[in-house]
C-alpha cells in the first residue's frame, strides 16, 4: 500500500481518527459500554464503505444510502448489534451476518470474531464489499452470494449470527444454524404489525438445550428482509 492509500484509510479532515473518536463518544453517551466493540468502531474506517462524496458524513451517527435501495447503518445500531451478539465476552469464533450490504457491519464483526461468514443477495454491492475487505486486508472474512433467509448450511454451527434486514418472523432456517448456548441478534417486525413497516423490534434469541429464549432490546428501522437473488 503506497503513501496516499495509507492517507486514505486513515482518513483525513471530517474521515480522520479525531472524527472516529468522537463517534466513540457519543456511543458511549448512548448507552455503549463495551470496550472491544468501542475499539472496533474506531478503528474501523467507515468513510470506505459509502460513496466518496457522502465521506464528510461517515463518522455522523446516521444511517446513508449505498444505492440499490439499501443503507449502512447507523453506526449506534451497528455497535448495539455486536454488543449484544457478544454477550459480554471478548470474542467469538465464528459468526454469520445475513445482508452483507457495505460491508461495513461485517468488517466491525471481523475484529470481535476468529470468522466472519456473510451472506448479500444483491452481487453489485457484494463484489463492492469484497473489494474493500479485501483492501484492508480483511481475510478472515468469507463471503457468499446466495438467498439470506437460507444462512450458510454448510458452515453451521455458528457461536452468533447477525441479520441485518428485517423480516416478519426469523427463519427457522437460520434458528437451526445456531449452536446451543449461542445468540442471534435479528430486526423482526412488531406483531400484527405491516409486513411494509419501517419500524421493527430489535430481538436477541438464545438457543438453549430445550429450545429458544426471546428478548427484546429496542425499536430500529431496517429496510426489509427479501428472498431470491438481484
Amino acid at each position: 500500500m503506497n503513501g496516499s492509500s495509507k492517507q486514505h484509510h486513515r482518513g483525513v479532515g471530517m474521515t480522520s481518527q479525531r472524527s472516529r473518536d468522537r463517534l466513540v463518544r457519543r456511543l458511549q453517551e448512548q448507552g455503549i459500554s463495551n470496550p472491544v466493540v468501542l475499539d472496533a468502531i474506531a478503528t474501523t474506517p467507515r468513510h470506505l464503505f459509502i460513496d466518496e462524496a457522502m465521506s464528510s458524513h461517515a463518522y455522523e451517527n446516521t444511517s446513508l444510502p449505498i444505492g440499490l435501495g439499501q443503507t449502512i447503518s447507523q453506526p449506534y445500531i451497528v455497535a448495539r448489534m455486536s454488543e449484544a451478539l457478544l454477550d459480554g465476552q471478548p470474542w467469538l469464533d465464528k459468526v454469520l451476518e445475513i445482508g452483507t450490504g457495505s460491508g461495513y457491519q461485517a468488517a466491525v464483526l471481523a475484529l470481535l470474531c476468529k470468522r466472519v461468514f456473510t451472506v448479500e443477495r444483491i452481487e453489485p454491492l457484494l463484489r463492492q464489499a469484497r473489494r474493500r475487505f479485501h483492501s484492508l486486508g480483511l481475510h478472515n472474512i468469507f463471503t457468499r452470494y446466495a438467498d439470506g433467509q437460507q444462512g450458510w448450511l454448510s458452515q453451521a454451527p455458528f457461536a452468533g449470527i447477525m441479520v441485518t434486514a428485517a423480516c416478519p418472523q426469523v427463519p427457522a432456517e437460520l434458528l437451526q444454524q445456531l449452536a446451543v448456548g449461542a445468540r442471534l441478534v435479528a430486526p423482526v417486525n412488531r406483531p400484527g404489525g405491516l409486513e411494509t413497516s419501517t419500524v421493527q423490534q430489535l430481538l436477541v434469541i438464545t438457543r438453549t438445550q430445550d429450545g429458544f429464549e426471546q428478548s427484546q432490546l429496542e425499536d430500529v428501522s431496517f429496510v426489509p428482509l427479501l428472498p431470491g437473488l438481484s
